[in-house]
């Protein structure tokens, strides 16, 4: 039996792939999720990002890093216990993710307020935690973004007992392009290696915030970017930016 081709240069082939089809079919939504990125900066609002597992990884792309924008939070499990009074080994739960309640203390530690806009990250769409939070956001009045996986959406049953995906519930969806299970490289004996979604997810927010920017700049705001702390006079110049959302501010528990 003939091996599946695996290395480096075949995943890189897939992911430069992956990014051309994710930069073509997302044009409209990225521009759709700028604006709505522009309008809450512009409102004096704070984006809020969420992802549980390896979907984490774009939220901290949205959430206080160098070149991205100031008024940004993300709200993670671990919020439970570093903010929330929860006690460590809550976080070991496998089921904690379908514990009732769990949605409406989550949006109650991000200390939302009414201009503030919500990005949910989810390969898969479907899991209890992710449309839990994405209908209690929506049914505050808060904008939802959703970055997602649409082929993986669509190929697995709706689990959350309304029927709803995360997809269903967002004022923009952002697809990652990722294929059903995220990773693309065949093996031998069942199942696949080197997934893309971060790849493309971490594209997929910075094309959204430049565009953002972009907006901000044209309609004479002047965008709360930071610069990185590692550079003379950056932490200083950081500080004074983040003062104006004292309080407001979140990033995973701290």
């Amino acid at each position: 039996m003939p091996q599946p081709a695996l290395g480096a240069t075949l995943f890189a082939d897939h992911a430069r792939q992956s990014v051309e089809r994710v930069i073509a079919a997302n044009k409209e939504s990225v521009g759709a999720s700028a604006r709505l990125f522009a309008d809450c900066v512009a409102a004096d609002g704070v984006i809020h990002a969420f992802g549980t597992g390896h979907s984490q990884a774009a939220a901290l792309e949205i959430a206080g890093r160098a070149g991205g924008l100031v008024p940004t939070s993300r709200i993670a499990l671990a919020d439970l216990v570093l903010r929330g009074g929860e006690d460590p080994s809550v976080l070991a739960d496998p089921l904690l993710e379908r514990s009732p309640g769990l949605a409406d203390r989550l949006y109650a530690l991000a200390t939302p307020r009414p201009q503030d806009l919500f990005v949910i990250i989810s390969n898969s769409g479907v899991n209890n935690a992710i449309v839990d939070l994405a209908l209690k956001v929506t049914g505050a009045g808060h904008p939802l973004v959703a970055l997602t996986s649409l082929e993986h959406t669509h190929a697995v049953p709706a689990l959350h007992k309304s029927g709803r995906r995360l997809a269903d519930l967002a004022d923009a969806v952002l697809d990652n392009g990722a294929p059903t299970g995220d990773a693309v490289l065949p093996l031998p004996h069942g199942g696949a290696l080197c997934g893309v979604s971060t790849l493309t997810s971490s594209l997929l927010v910075q094309m959204v915030v430049a565009d953002a920017v972009a907006l901000l700049l044209a309609e004479g705001h002047e965008p709360p970017v930071y610069v990185s702390a590692n550079i003379p006079g950056g932490h200083e110049r950081n500080a004074v930016l983040e003062a104006r959302y004292t309080g407001r501010l979140h990033r995973g528990g701290h």
